[in-house]
C-alpha cells in the first residue's frame, strides 16, 4: 500500500504541476500562450476556458480517494480529452515530433496517476 501511495503521489504531482502551471498561464491569457493557440486554428476566447476547466479538474482529482469517485472520473476523462486534443492538434497542424513529447509524456503520467488511484480504491476495499 505504501508503495502505491507513493507513486500515485509522484504521478499525481508531476501532472499537478505541469497541468497547473500552463492552466494558471492560460487563464491569465498570455500573448505567448493566445499565439500557439490561434496558430492551430482554436479562437483565443478559448484559452481561459480551458484553463479553468484544468484546475478545477486538477482540484478534483486531489480530493481524497474515498470521497467523490464519480466526480474524479470525470476529472480524468476531461483532462484525458484534453491533452489528447492537444496533441492530436499539434500533430494534424504538423509540428515536428519534439513538440508531442511533452504531450505525450504528460499523458503518461495522467494515465499512471489514474492507474494507481485505482490500485489505491481496490486496496483501500480490501482493507475495509
Amino acid at each position: 500500500m505504501k508503495k502505491t501511495n507513493t507513486f500515485y503521489w509522484i504521478f499525481t504531482g508531476v501532472i499537478t504541476v505541469s497541468l497547473g502551471i500552463g492552466s494558471v498561464l492560460d487563464v491569465m491569457v498570455l500573448p505567448e500562450v493566445a499565439r500557439v493557440v490561434t496558430r492551430l486554428g482554436y479562437p483565443e476566447y478559448l484559452v481561459p476556458f480551458l484553463g479553468v476547466a484544468r484546475l478545477l479538474g486538477l482540484a478534483v482529482i486531489l480530493l481524497p480517494v474515498k470521497k467523490y469517485r464519480l466526480l474524479k472520473e470525470w476529472a480524468y476523462a476531461g483532462l484525458t480529452f484534453d491533452l489528447v486534443g492537444a496533441l492530436y492538434s499539434t500533430i494534424a497542424f504538423g509540428d515536428p515530433f519534439t513538440n508531442w513529447i511533452g504531450s505525450m509524456l504528460t499523458i503518461l503520467f495522467l494515465a499512471g496517476s489514474y492507474i494507481l488511484y485505482h490500485k489505491k480504491l481496490e486496496l483501500i476495499q480490501q482493507t475495509a
